[in-house]
């Protein structure tokens, strides 16, 4: 945890709120979405939570099934006034709950009260919880996708630095030309992708698109101006590395994975939230030596696509919330926050700067390496189209498995795209 400071402020925030008179423990009814290994680790936090607060506040914590069901119970639940106090939530998700009027706003004076200000989030972060200059939610993390490597079959090829990151990172010639060279050496794929479930590559395609400065939403339009040809320049450049063999071709999450643990795959796109495996695998003696890295520079200069877990209150229709019950929900989100080291270590970049400035952070490995890529995320358009499992992603995941396993065109791809991402308006 991020020591005895963060435990201090809590602390400190508790006895303000409860030292003026004797008062029953407060139980704060917490919702996520967290069920692989950050829900573990999210599990451990919660323990450490309620000891640290025993007598005071309790967190009666459950976990539901992520995606449309777990936004769906919380859109029929706060209708009805039955949501939860506190819960996780998607900052890409988040026009849309306010379109849709179940979330709270976190006010300047809850900010104050958690000891929390915008000065302590990457900009991009704090952007993405804003909605009409309100914030809805308080980031824990970014979790970006990363490029993952394999040291030893690198190494073995002559390309690495002296510092043991990838060579050829810089240009679409540079890590095209890393790539044949890997597939020479006898690697049976050099780039493991997720080329078989569209909404996982919007990642990496808008990704691209960022890179060139390409904007998927441009005032409420899909895809306008040059922005139609810099989505087509970005699958044009997946779409070659696979018809050249260098990238896996149809091949869904767990098989990515699986190439690339294996040896099979010498590198991965994949989500940070992978390190867990890599770390547990590695510590077992069944892993290579590994790496991961912000993403190659294919076109004009980094850019990768993020999204932000975070903590939301739902707006419960006809339940109005205490002053004890605000306060506590606000320690629940401040004390998780400022104690969110534990929490990169499910490879989630902590959204709370002053801990990803801390000594132990920067001795974190390798979080530390790729945490520097929050200068240059990018998020989804805000619009209630947007976000995890959302129409944007569903409309464009139809076309980028045929086109980045070469059965379509990137052109016709991207003609289809606009059309149906502007038709849904």
């Amino acid at each position: 945890m991020s020591g005895l400071k963060g435990l201090a402020a809590g602390a400190a925030l508790v006895a303000a709120v409860f030292s003026s008179t004797a008062h029953a423990e407060e139980t704060v009814v917490w919702w996520d979405f967290l069920a692989g290994g950050d829900g573990v680790r999210m599990k451990q936090m919660i323990e450490d939570f309620n000891s640290a607060h025993a007598g005071e506040i309790k967190i009666d914590a459950t976990t539901l099934e992520w995606g449309i069901p777990f936004y769906s119970k919380v859109q029929t639940s706060a209708a009805v006034g039955e949501a939860p106090d506190v819960m996780t939530y998607h900052a890409s998700r988040i026009p849309l709950a306010v379109e849709q009027g179940i979330l709270q706003k976190i006010t300047s004076a809850d900010w104050s009260a958690m000891g929390l200000s915008e000065s302590d989030y990457a900009p991009a972060t704090w952007s993405a919880v804003t909605v009409d200059d309100a914030q809805y939610a308080v980031p824990l993390d970014t979790h970006p996708i990363v490029l993952y490597y394999n040291k030893d079959i690198l190494g073995e090829a002559g390309l690495l630095t002296d510092d043991g990151v990838p060579k050829g990172m810089g240009s679409r010639e540079e890590f095209t030309d890393m790539l044949n060279s890997l597939k020479e050496a006898g690697v049976k794929f050099p780039l493991g992708s997720v080329t078989a479930d569209g909404n996982f590559m919007f990642r990496t395609i808008y990704s691209l698109m960022g890179q060139q400065d390409g904007e998927l939403m441009t005032d409420g339009e899909f895809l306008v101006g040059d922005n139609e040809k810099k989505l087509e320049n970005a699958l044009s450049v997946l779409q070659e590395w696979t018809n050249a063999g260098l990238q896996s071709t149809y091949t869904d999450y767990p098989a990515t994975v699986a190439l690339f643990t294996s040896g099979e795959a010498s590198m991965m796109i994949n989500g940070v939230w992978e390190v867990p495996t890599m770390v547990d695998l590695h510590k077992q003696g069944k892993l290579f030596e590994w790496g991961a890295v912000e993403l190659p520079v294919i076109f004009d200069h980094p850019s990768t696509y993020a999204d932000s877990h975070a903590f939301a209150i739902p707006a419960n229709k006809g339940k109005e919330m205490s002053d004890a019950k605000r306060a506590a929900v606000l320690e629940v989100m401040s004390w998780i926050s400022k104690n969110s080291l534990f929490w990169a270590t499910a490879g989630h970049i902590p959204a709370y700067g002053p801990v990803t400035a801390s000594a132990d952070y920067k001795a974190m490995e390798p979080n530390a390496t790729y945490s520097s890529l929050t200068e240059n995320m990018i998020f989804d358009p805000k619009s209630p189209l947007a976000g995890i499992a959302g129409p944007i992603f569903d409309v464009m995941s139809t076309y980028f498995v045929p086109t980045l396993n070469g059965e379509m065109e990137p052109a016709e791809a991207v003609e289809e795209i606009k059309y149906e991402l502007n038709d849904m308006d």
